[in-house]
């Protein structure tokens, strides 16, 4: 059975204002369905939603060499 949340809890899952998550929601970046005036979000979709979207940081073992320039 899949969950569904209300904008406030997407809001408070994420830790990010009501304002934003509407924001984000209006421009299509994530993905949810309204249900008469009421926006619905399914757990899913968020967890992919910011898995897609997370920012990773390369660690000093994962990062390619850099090429030195010739003098």
């Amino acid at each position: 059975m899949e969950t569904l949340m209300t904008l406030e809890e997407v809001a408070r899952f994420l830790r990010l204002s009501n304002d934003t998550v509407y924001r984000l929601v209006n421009a299509g970046k994530l993905p949810a369905s309204k249900v008469g005036d009421q926006w619905r979000f399914r757990k899913e979709d968020v967890d992919a939603w910011f898995e897609k979207n997370k920012n990773i940081r390369q660690t000093e073992s994962t990062r390619k060499p850099r090429k030195r320039k010739s003098k």
